[in-house]
């Protein structure tokens, strides 16, 4: 019996990829069918990082297509690649790096730091290259949050190489000066600073850039906004109403830069007694929730309030890594498949797709 790629493609209308919730088909994953007598080769690419998704995605295709065509013999190949997506018009794209999503809270004490680092290991276990920018210039936690106490080195007295834990790529002024040491500066010289951490860093080859932003809406947040090539930002809060009201804030700051917004992270949701299993919220609930309805933006996950995420992020061993089948842990790689998903239908960047142009005298 002969099959045509139509046949196989009508088949494939109803398999939704459990992370986008689409078709393979809407969404333009499916990207050739090859049909030889008897044999069809599938392949299928995503547009995040999804390694621990491809087995369940591929027996999807695979239960469909035999269900329908149990005579035929099935070859499907589920791979992922991630692409450099627009950001600001008029700013330079940083060498080295795809996509900058910015992490940020409008207040301090939210746990904005601990999902930043969480954030990032978790896109690097879906199988993504990936950084992280510490830009808390006056108070840098990612050296200790990834356990790293050296310097960076340089190998040609200019630029930086960025230091690696955990598999990802890491740069902070914590790894400049002493831990002890006060960042007594003002404005210029900081956002200065945060531009050469960023600039003069040799990111090899990163795939998102996750940057850990101090909490507000300062002089750092406006320079990244002006001078840094941003993909889009993640705000991390509390159910807490005064938590919320600078949230909200964070987020309408950066839409007046239009900087899109990723999502929400709802932290400290809830917490569950580790004695008798009660569960309370502590900060009150729905409030991060009745956030994204107002402003018509995703919640891409919450999380407890749990001693063991902040005792492994103290000791430099982040729950990402520490105890990666762990709840936390789990919530953790879905936020980050979620914001993946949601850069990936962000507009791509085809600036390097154009030559320059040179004009020579003659």
């Amino acid at each position: 019996m002969a099959y045509t790629e139509e046949q196989i493609k009508d088949l494939l209308k109803d398999v939704v990829d459990p992370n986008t919730n689409d078709s393979l088909v809407n969404d333009k994953s499916i990207k050739s069918i090859s049909i030889k007598n008897n044999d069809v080769d599938i392949k299928v690419l995503l547009g995040y990082p999804a390694k621990s998704q491809l087995k369940d995605i591929k027996d999807l295709i695979a239960t469909q297509i035999q269900k329908a065509l149990p005579q035929i013999n099935l070859n499907i190949e589920v791979d992922f690649k991630i692409t450099s997506h627009a950001a600001q018009k008029g700013i330079a794209l940083i060498p080295g790096v795809k996509n900058i999503i910015a992490v940020a809270s409008g207040k301090g004490g939210v746990g904005k730091s601990t999902t930043a680092v969480n954030l990032a290991l978790a896109l690097s276990a879906e199988g993504a290259r990936v950084g992280i920018l510490d830009a808390d210039i006056y108070g840098p936690s990612q050296p200790q949050m990834l356990g790293i106490y050296t310097k960076p080195e340089s190998k040609d007295g200019k630029s930086m190489e960025p230091v690696m834990a955990h598999n990802i790529q890491a740069m902070s002024i914590g790894f400049l000066v002493d831990t002890e040491t006060p960042m007594v500066w003002r404005g210029p010289m900081v956002t200065s600073t945060l531009e050469q951490l960023l600039k003069e860093t040799r990111w090899d080859n990163l795939d998102y850039l996750v940057v850990d932003l101090p909490p507000g809406t300062g002089d750092i947040q406006l320079t990244l906004s002006q001078k840094v090539p941003v993909t889009g930002a993640i705000i991390v809060t509390t159910p807490q109403d005064i938590a919320l009201l600078d949230a909200r804030r964070g987020l309408k700051m950066f839409e007046k830069v239009n900087i899109p917004i990723i999502g929400i992270v709802e932290n400290m949701a809830m917490h569950t007694c580790s004695k008798c299993g009660n569960e309370e919220h502590i900060f009150g609930s729905g409030g991060a929730e009745k956030m994204c309805k107002d402003y018509g933006v995703s919640l891409l996950g919450s999380l407890p309030l749990d001693i063991k995420i902040r005792e492994q992020s103290d000791s430099g061993n982040p729950m990402v890594v520490a105890e990666p089948e762990s709840s936390a842990a789990k919530t953790y790689k879905k936020i980050a498949r979620l914001t993946a998903i949601k850069v990936s239908k962000l507009a791509q960047d085809y600036s390097n797709k154009f030559p320059n142009i040179v004009i020579q005298k003659t």
